[in-house]
């Protein structure tokens, strides 16, 4: 196979959303912290929404960007607490997967620590192939060929190889 043609794991991006600030928040992101042993980052409201009592730009969740063996390794963790089971639903027309844990505690190794509680949160695995600099780069920017562009059947085999995984 042609080694520019190979998909690989671009990014992992695990993602808690409260809904508000204060102490749950902090206690989520002490949990992506002790979860994945990088800094969270907090995510802001883009509106306002009095029902929820949101105001625009609070913070109401977090979440941690890995790459690399961190990304592999908190894949295969979440992985094994969600049973090694995808839907051919959850992979996009990109190529990319996205997918949920209920709570936390499911996830091998996760005990349930009652100063933080149980969370539940979301994890979207982004793939490219190489060669997608030419997408980024800052001079000469030009955009990926259809032909080059990951396909969700690629994306299938892939996380069947590397994970395992059964789809439904």
């Amino acid at each position: 196979m042609n080694p520019m043609e190979e998909v690989r794991i671009a990014k992992a991006t695990v993602n808690i959303g409260v809904g508000e600030g204060g102490e749950a928040l902090v206690r989520a992101e002490k949990l992506l912290n002790s979860m994945t042993n990088q800094k969270s980052v907090r995510t802001r409201s883009k509106v306002t929404n009095p029902e929820f009592g949101i105001r625009k730009g609070l913070a109401i969740g977090c979440k941690v960007t890995l790459r690399g063996e961190k990304a592999d390794k908190v894949i295969k963790m979440v992985l094994d607490g969600i049973g090694n089971k995808l839907k051919s639903s959850q992979f996009d027309n990109q190529g990319n997967v996205s997918f949920g844990i209920e709570e936390h505690i499911d996830i091998p190794g996760m005990r349930y620590d009652p100063d933080i509680g149980i969370y539940g949160m979301n994890v979207s695995i982004t793939f490219e192939k190489p060669g997608y600099r030419i997408k980024k780069r800052k001079i000469q920017r030009k955009s990926i060929p259809a032909k080059h562009k990951v396909t969700p059947e690629e994306t299938m085999d892939f996380m069947k190889e590397k994970f395992g995984i059964k789809i439904k």
